[in-house]
């Protein structure tokens, strides 16, 4: 039975708000505290929200939001920078669709169905401390105010804090070896794809677009930077510099459209993303009362198309647990439900970070092998990632120290 009635959600991104509408299902008031003093319009690239991202939305009532600012993505066609076609992935049948979105409008309508659902989400709350007791927790925040509720969950993305405070030798981020950049074009002079999105692995970084009906699209480029660069570092370096790095990049790349929709691209309109980073593993996930949630716990590449989906998906989770567990079990039960499947996943954006990132004989082997491998991504081979789906009627019990009633695969 549980005994958490109150929680603190620490991080106001994407895990925070689902967080939030979860625990508010589960019946348990939570409030969200975010370290800015505004809202994060206007930040990040083009992200996916995968099938199984959608079921667990769903489970919140959130789906049908995301949708609304999401453009269907039917397949993925892998090409090489010679134009060559590598492999297809459709999307796996009689599952919702992948959206493609950028986080920015991601960002604003969960922040908005949390809103209007009456989470309290309060801003230029920068956490600083936590006093865990046996009857609660509180949190410490930089202005010199508290909070205090049963539970506190961390969900304050790659670089969290509430992470180093539970175990203040928490690992820190991996660089990838590639910083990434994108942007949305109005007109980006190519035909529609179809609702496709091509992947093309050039022969000295790695380009991805998609076009909509209309001419409008977006692209994002991995660009190979093998030295640690923080976001703010890649920011030094003007928009108008950047764009012409890529140009260059790619400038013998002239099967593929890149140079297309880089001259097409203000500087104005430019996302330098910075790094890409993942967390291979992190040892803590949760202590006495407070617990980690999203990318504090478990942070894959953005290669990897399910750093959202992922996030989504433990918030709800971890809801499900609190709503049938004591918070020490439902902790427990949290992690061993969560931790193999999502270091799966992180392992394998790595290995394509590696390909993104490959060098000359790497590229040759990759594009050799790339169609032979995957042959092998049928819909049912996939089915392990896109086809998870969360029972919330299933009610959470442990059996000889084992959380049971998990998920369904479709």
């Amino acid at each position: 039975m549980t005994d958490t009635r109150t929680a603190l959600i620490i991080g106001g991104g994407i895990a925070g708000p689902v967080a939030a509408l979860a625990l508010r299902r589960a019946g348990i008031d939570a409030t969200v505290y975010e370290a800015h003093a505004g809202t994060a319009d206007g930040v990040g690239g083009a992200l996916s929200i995968a099938p199984n991202g959608r079921n667990a939305l769903a489970v919140v009532d959130a789906d049908e939001a995301v949708r609304r600012i999401g453009v269907p993505m039917t397949a993925m066609v892998l090409q090489s920078g010679t134009g060559r076609h590598l492999a297809e992935l459709g999307s796996p049948p009689d599952l919702p669709e992948m959206l493609l979105v950028w986080r920015t409008d991601l960002y604003r309508a969960l922040y908005t169905e949390a809103v209007d659902r009456g989470i309290r989400i309060e801003h230029g709350r920068r956490l600083v401390g936590v006093t865990d007791t046996d009857t609660g927790v509180t949190a410490h925040f930089a202005d010199g105010t508290t909070a205090e509720a049963d539970i506190l969950v961390g969900a304050d993305g790659l670089r969290s804090t509430v992470r180093t405070l539970i175990d203040p030798a928490a690992p820190q981020p991996r660089h990838s070896g590639l910083i990434s950049f994108g942007a949305r074009l109005a007109d980006s002079g190519l035909p529609s794809t179809g609702g496709r999105m091509f992947m093309v692995f050039g022969r000295r970084a790695f380009l991805g677009y998609q076009v909509l009906d209309d001419g409008s699209g977006g692209w994002f480029v991995n660009l190979p930077h093998r030295e640690p660069m923080t976001a703010g570092q890649a920011r030094q370096t003007s928009a108008v510099r950047w764009l012409e790095v890529l140009r260059e990049t790619f400038a013998d790349d002239d099967r593929t459209p890149a140079l297309t929709l880089l001259r097409r691209t203000d500087p104005a309109e430019l996302l330098v993303v910075g790094p890409m980073e993942d967390l291979p593993t992190v040892p803590t996930w949760h202590r006495g009362r407070v617990v980690l949630v999203g990318d504090a716990a478990h942070a894959p590449s953005s290669s990897s198309g399910q750093g959202a989906s992922l996030a989504i998906e433990s918030a709800v989770e971890l809801a499900r647990c609190l709503r049938d567990l004591p918070h020490r079990e439902a902790f427990a039960g949290y992690e061993r439900l969560r931790r193999p499947r999502v270091e799966k996943i992180v392992a394998a954006g790595a290995r394509t970070n590696r390909n993104k990132a490959a060098g000359p004989v790497g590229r040759v082997l990759r594009d050799l092998l790339m169609p032979l491998f995957m042959r092998f991504a049928t819909p049912e081979r996939m089915s392990w990632q896109f086809g998870y789906r969360i029972d919330w009627e299933a009610r959470v019990t442990t059996a000889h120290g084992l959380p049971t009633s998990e998920v369904r695969l479709t």
